[in-house]
């Protein structure tokens, strides 16, 4: 099992924005209940040609694929971002793969998106897209020993910052105490048709181990599963309109869909 915290003074580690971790995830597209997660949200973007995108907290940039597909690769730019460096490989990939059909503009930026997404991108993108990783932003106030839900709503505002006016924003996040082993059942499902079921059993394992480690780390407020009426009302607060959503990823996740007011 994973070690949950140091044994020190030091902040307790974040698996989150380990490259182990980060790997363990690349290969969630082979999971039924992740490529229903992912059509769904592309289902919800609108895109239009030369416009600009973030992928938040990219991973291996299956939003981003997805994003440049249905485009048509048309869109002017793509970032991704995440915490994470060895995604860069992934996107390195990406790269290579849309220099060959289009002039869209892929890069990878390594970034804590907890501290914000730059000064950069006032007014910039038409739209910011996010798969399960917002939900991750944390704040450990060291005055009262808690962790707080301070940089989530710092990069909610971040994300209106870096809009254009009338920019979507398409994000999911996991529901409150999510059941990982629903993921990992409409998984199982699958098993008997896959290739190589040992890998892809051992992936299946990690995924679902640091699910668990991550979901009770939020139990103690430092990631962030939250009800949908609480999530509406920090978009509301902020400024965001047009808010609604839907529920994907095994029931296990809201996909979220808004736009700048």
């Amino acid at each position: 099992m994973l070690t949950l915290l140091r044994k020190s003074s030091q902040k307790p580690v974040n698996y989150w924005r380990n490259d182990r971790c980060a790997r363990a995830f690349w290969k969630q597209h082979e999971l039924p209940a992740y490529r229903q997660l992912l059509e769904d949200t592309i289902r919800s973007l609108r895109i239009t040609a030369n416009s600009n995108w973030l992928d938040l907290g990219c991973g291996a940039g299956r939003l981003s694929l997805g994003l440049w597909n249905r485009s048509a690769g048309e869109v002017r730019e793509i970032i991704g971002m995440d915490c994470a460096a060895v995604n860069a490989n992934a996107f390195a990939k990406l790269q290579q793969q849309f220099a060959q059909t289009s002039q869209t503009k892929v890069i990878f930026q390594h970034r804590d998106f907890s501290d914000g997404l730059g000064s950069d991108y006032h007014d910039y993108f038409d739209g910011i897209v996010s798969g399960l990783a917002i939900q991750y932003a944390e704040h450990y106030c060291p005055q009262t020993n808690k962790w707080t839900d301070k940089a989530y709503d710092f990069l909610l505002a971040e994300v209106y910052r870096s809009l254009k006016r009338h920019g979507q924003f398409v994000f999911s996040v996991n529901v409150p105490e999510p059941s990982w082993g629903a993921v990992a059942l409409s998984a199982l499902r699958q098993l008997p048709i896959q290739k190589n079921r040992l890998r892809s059993l051992q992936r299946l394992y990690r995924m679902y181990r640091y699910g668990g480690w991550l979901k009770k780390q939020a139990r103690q407020g430092r990631f962030h599963y939250l009800p949908a009426e609480t999530i509406k009302e920090k978009l509301a607060r902020i400024g965001f309109k047009h808010i609604d959503f839907q529920i994907s990823f095994a029931n296990q996740a809201f996909i979220f869909s808004c736009e700048k007011g």
